[in-house]
């Protein structure tokens, strides 16, 4: 079994909770801009001294409206700087926040409310308090529901100007670092959301220890991050706690469509994103060039990008016209896409997904150092992650201080440490199945490489098992698959079959731009793209390049394009836009049987 640990660098405090990063960095900093708000066409910053003002403000007005230290209030929101406004609110109310994401269905949000015992609601719209009102019937403990659109936080603060100071302070000072923080519910890709129960602890000692290990990124002079990533997933609800602990000025943009023209205004230091954010960047980038007629350059700068990283990864000498190229292309190409992203992008946080070498290489050559990490909501996010002075393109990471990483007989991961959640939520049949005594069993297969990096290789549940009996981990294949510009999603599917074959789906706002640059109808349907020659050789194109990495019997031998598109709304994704393997399979149960039924040519392979 191999196992690594790391030793937290930070004492742990069992006294301390969430909310004493926020006053500990009030104490240290008082006018360092901990926040900055939209304010006309630039940025309006928030000190740490005025944020928390607004949160005891806001925090008095839930002590009057009734909220006790302990009960649980319900959040529907996008990442606004009011979220994180509550989220601290309800840190020195003593109360306990339970996220619900903002595209969550009316059913989503009635499992959720009422599982936890929620007995108040915040909604941030007028749409997400119809949903809200759907299943209203259904939440007998909820008391009151708060709409931002109304006014509501304002009315709250002025409802509370009565209560005293002292009572606020002894509210924050109530839990300790074994008492419940937050509830957060799984994306629920294999099944009903679960409740994870996370600690004060989890996300004071992971705060506290990640700042050592990742001080580079957090201590940049005039360190920032626009945050556009759902507030209501661990991973950036980490970040947002870690920023504060550690003084980073964050912004926020919930509309990902303005997220260039906020990068350009905001200009900050370091960026949080899912591989799916990176891809798209490259993607558009490259697409423009060809719309451009410079497509041919572009593709060549990204090989010398690739080229040029990997070597200074593998300690190799860059040879002089690598360096030639590679300083033109940086004139040319890179230069425009680092401004693209306001200029003083030097970090990259990437997680929730793998994500391809080919991407980390490139952005790297870009001067944007990718990190990416591993961890679940169990694991209040990170496990592992790579490093400013510690990275591996192609793995996540080795462990963070205070976490061991352990794996199975089987190749399962298996985490334990200061991140490791208490339970789920009133399932204590799940929690049991989900420990081997200490150790969280993730369901994700992975390997350490000699100098404890880690790889991810698939997930347990996942594995494919053909005819013939090879296994074939799905994710190997699908993710270089789904970097193609005009790929929006795919899954591999072969479980008894003789074969491996494939899913896909088109992604409907990168095709017209890629169906224009190839002489085709922009306004082509998904349906008449699905069975146009040109966009099944494309796709024919990352299918082959993707069987490169994998053996014959692993290949993908054929596939097909559907007429449709996999979102949350159609329950084929997760709000974090993974993809529901097991739903996916029975709804489309009848295209799957039709690939192994019909003789017909749909790859360039040739079938035993």
């Amino acid at each position: 079994m191999i196992q690594f640990d790391l030793p937290p660098v930070v004492p742990a405090d069992p006294s301390a909770n969430a909310s004493d990063l926020l006053a500990d960095r009030v104490a240290a900093t008082p006018d360092r801009a901990l926040f900055a708000v939209p304010d006309g066409s630039g940025w309006r910053d928030v000190s740490a001294r005025e944020f928390e003002r607004q949160v005891v403000a806001l925090a008095k007005g839930f002590v009057a409206a009734g909220i006790q230290p302990g009960e649980k209030v319900g959040f529907i929101a996008r990442t606004t700087y009011d979220w994180t406004l509550v989220d601290f609110a309800l840190f020195y109310a003593g109360a306990v926040m339970v996220p619900v994401y903002e595209t969550s269905s009316p059913t989503q949000i009635s499992w959720i409310l009422s599982d936890s015992g929620a007995t108040a609601a915040i909604v941030e719209s007028s749409e997400h308090g119809q949903r809200l009102d759907e299943v209203r019937s259904d939440l007998p403990l909820v008391r009151e529901v708060w709409a931002m659109h109304a006014g509501d936080l304002d009315s709250l603060v002025a409802r509370g100007a009565d209560v005293e100071d002292a009572e606020i302070a002894r509210r924050r000072a109530i839990a300790n670092s074994s008492d419940i923080a937050t509830l957060i519910y799984t994306s629920g890709s294999t099944g009903r959301p679960k409740g994870c129960v996370l600690t004060h602890g989890n996300f004071v000692e992971l705060a506290r220890n990640s700042a050592k290990a990742l001080h580079e990124v957090v201590e940049t002079p005039g360190a920032s991050t626009l945050l556009f990533i759902t507030t209501a997933h661990v991973f950036a609800r980490f970040i947002s706690l870690l920023n504060v602990h550690a003084g980073v000025k964050t912004g926020h943009q919930p509309d990902t469509k303005q997220l260039l023209p906020a990068l350009g205004s905001f200009k900050p230091t370091f960026l949080l994103a899912v591989p799916r954010v990176f891809e798209k960047v490259y993607n558009s980038a490259e697409q423009k060039a060809e719309a451009g007629g410079k497509g041919k350059i572009f593709r060549a700068a990204a090989a010398a990008a690739v080229e040029h990283s990997e070597r200074q990864q593998q300690g190799k000498s860059i040879p002089l016209l690598l360096k030639v190229k590679f300083a033109l292309f940086d004139r040319l190409v890179y230069s425009k896409l680092r401004e693209a992203m306001g200029g003083r992008v030097v970090y990259a946080v990437s997680g929730s997904a793998p994500l391809g070498p080919r991407l980390g290489h490139f952005f790297r050559s870009l001067g944007v150092v990718i990190l990416e990490g591993y961890g679940l909501t169990e694991t209040t996010a990170p496990a592992t992650v790579n490093l400013a002075t510690k990275s591996k393109i192609g793995t996540v990471g080795p462990v963070l201080p205070g976490v061991g990483v352990r794996l199975a007989d089987d190749g399962e991961i298996q985490v334990r440490g200061i991140n490791v959640f208490a339970e789920y939520w009133r399932n204590p049949e799940a929690t049991a199945e989900a420990f081997d005594g200490e150790w969280f069993k993730t369901g994700d297969i992975g390997a350490f490489d000699a100098d404890g990096f880690l790889s991810i290789t698939g997930r347990k549940k996942e594995i494919i098992v053909t005819a013939g009996g090879k296994n074939v981990a799905p994710a190997a294949l699908e993710d270089p698959i789904r970097a193609n510009p005009i790929v929006g999603q795919v899954v591999v599917v072969g479980d008894h079959k003789p074969f491996i074959s494939a899913l896909v789906t088109l992604d409907p706002e990168m095709l017209p731009t890629w169906l224009a640059n190839n002489g085709l109808p922009a306004d082509m349907s998904l349906a008449d793209a699905a069975t146009n020659e040109k966009v099944r050789a494309e796709v024919q194109g990352a299918i082959d390049r993707a069987n490169t990495r994998v053996s014959r019997a692993e290949s993908i031998r054929k596939f097909t394009i559907l007429p449709t598109e996999w979102t949350e709304a159609s329950g084929h994704l997760t709000p974090k836009m993974s993809i529901k393997r097991n739903v996916i399979v029975s709804d489309f149960a009848d295209a799957i049987e039709d690939i192994y039924a019909v003789p017909i040519n749909t790859t360039n392979v040739s079938l035993p």
